[in-house]
């Protein structure tokens, strides 16, 4: 007996059964649009490339450099001198001159300064014989402080080509004023360092040998 037999005997018709797909609902254009939009935004621009690739040169050639110690600072004492030359030649632009002492003094403070406060954190150098050799830390590293100075000179020569930086002021005032605060931060810092009895520079681990002979090995 098929489906239409039982149809007519219980008085119901027959419908064959209907699959229904679901269609899915076409994307809208606005939708693509948008997620095209998005994948252009996170793309870095022309300008964030070119200077993403010259900070990488930048950075390869200044690791190139760590290790010439004499050719980095004597570039570093020219640039200096060129600088000073041209604030003589034009006579003025002191005041930016007077910050770049100022930074520069904070620089070399740092670089004479251990990395730990010896007040607060104890010696970190040894100060008898029979302690192990530990050599000077610093808080601002040699090669830092080559890299800030070149750039502070970099920033103030350019600086000289701006009059908006170029304020009038009388400038032994301000040389006087530098040579007084030069004198009382280092006879504070060279007070710090005879408090503490440590030195700013790394003389080489000391061997003892013999009969009380010391020597450094470098």
């Amino acid at each position: 007996i098929n489906a239409e037999t039982w149809g007519v005997v219980f008085g119901s018709s027959y419908q064959e059964p209907r699959h229904h797909f679901l269609a899915e609902p076409p994307v809208s254009t606005h939708i693509i649009q948008s997620m095209e939009d998005g994948v252009a935004a996170n793309q870095p621009s022309f300008i964030e490339r070119v200077g993403r690739s010259l900070n990488r040169t930048l950075q390869i050639y200044l690791d190139k450099s760590t290790v010439h110690i004499k050719s980095r600072w004597i570039g570093t004492i020219i640039f200096a001198l060129l600088y000073a030359l041209r604030v003589y030649l034009i006579q003025g632009w002191f005041i930016v001159t007077y910050g770049l002492g100022i930074y520069l003094l904070n620089l070399f403070i740092g670089f004479l300064t251990p990395q730990f406060d010896p007040e607060t954190e104890g010696p970190m150098l040894p100060v008898r014989d029979s302690e192990e050799f530990r050599p000077f830390t610093r808080r601002v590293p040699e090669f830092k402080f080559w890299y800030s100075s070149t750039k502070a000179f970099l920033v103030a020569f350019i600086m000289t080509f701006f009059s908006l930086f170029n304020i009038p002021v009388f400038w032994p005032i301000l040389l006087l004023y530098f040579i007084i605060l030069f004198v009382l931060t280092m006879k504070r810092q060279i007070k710090h360092m005879i408090k503490y009895r440590y030195i700013p520079f790394s003389l080489g681990k000391q061997k003892y040998s013999g009969r009380g002979d010391v020597k450094n090995s470098k």
